[in-house]
């Protein structure tokens, strides 16, 4: 089953959206949330299994940069594999940190009185076929607008190549 990350991942590119775009945009100061209020948020987190969206994002992030030195440094492979499962030891478990950072958003988002009803909400048999079903609904949702998207080009490329023979050029 696809994460979350990896079905906005997927958006984003059938949608045309940089993602480096996305990723040079500042953070949004947060307000303190109290300690109930953070509590809250880190239960529905915890309810919506959020962590499984970024339990690889260290290793992940390791080995995409090592790959990247390789392509460019091929006489340092060997040492650069050394290298990768130190800085991967010295910086385990730093996904933690989005997760806090998830639980301050959702603490900004909403007030505590929200939070703890939403946690009452999710542990509701309504709340529970949410947190099952969501993710399937995400991901076929997300399945048909791959499939849109991919029609939709094919559609606009054959209105861009039909424009263009009307002016004489075939592209």
């Amino acid at each position: 089953m696809r994460t979350i990350a990896n079905i906005v991942l997927a958006a984003g590119i059938a949608l045309g959206v940089s993602m480096t775009t996305v990723a040079a945009q500042q953070p949004a100061q947060l307000k303190p949330g109290t300690p109930a209020a953070m509590a809250a948020a880190r239960e529905i987190l915890a309810m919506k299994n959020v962590s499984a969206m970024f339990s690889n994002a260290v290793p992940n992030i390791v080995q995409r940069t090592k790959d990247t030195l390789v392509q460019t440094n091929l006489n340092y492979q060997k040492d650069l594999n050394e290298v990768a499962l130190v800085v991967a030891k010295e910086t385990a478990g730093r996904e933690k940190e989005i997760a806090e950072q998830m639980a301050k958003i959702y603490a900004n988002d909403f007030t505590e009185q929200e939070l703890k009803d939403l946690v009452t909400f999710y542990k509701s048999p309504l709340g529970q076929k949410l947190l099952a079903q969501e993710p399937k609904s995400i991901a076929a949702s997300m399945q048909y607008m791959n499939q849109w998207a991919q029609s939709f080009a094919e559609e606009v490329n054959g209105k861009f190549r039909a424009e263009m023979r009307k002016r004489g050029k075939e592209i």
